[in-house]
């Protein structure tokens, strides 16, 4: 089991799986725009995750296929969720530790910022 939150504690949710899955860590502008710079996500079944506190919980339609869920209190980017899916997933950051698992692989490394090089030998995939 896994927990995790925002910065100021007002979104709260809690992961009932053994063991997280690889996270990815997207390079995309949108995943850069929404947190600062790279997004790193584990995937997660929609049955494995439930939010314990969720008032200041938003949800962004960032595009015609997914959303993203951040907090409206402290903007802690925490979740991107494809419309109608089975799953969610979650910021990596949010996620108190020790979360066991390690980085899996650079997604959308062709929309990353000129301003850094990614050298820590993982697959770079051009698209998810």
């Amino acid at each position: 089991m896994f927990h995790g939150h925002c910065e100021c504690g007002s979104v709260a949710f809690t992961i009932t799986t053994d063991t997280l899955r690889q996270p990815s860590a997207c390079h995309c502008s949108q995943c850069r725009r929404t947190s600062g710079h790279v997004w790193a996500g584990t995937t997660v079944m929609n049955e494995d995750f439930s939010l314990h506190a969720d008032d200041t919980l938003a949800w962004y339609r960032s595009s015609d296929h997914a959303e993203r869920g951040f907090c409206t209190r402290c903007g802690s980017s925490l979740f991107y969720r494809p419309i109608d899916s089975d799953h969610v997933s979650v910021a990596m950051g949010t996620l108190d530790s020790p979360t066991h698992t390690t980085l899996k692989r650079h997604i959308f490394v062709a929309g990353k910022g000129d301003y850094y090089a990614i050298g820590d030998g993982l697959p770079q995939l051009d698209k998810w």
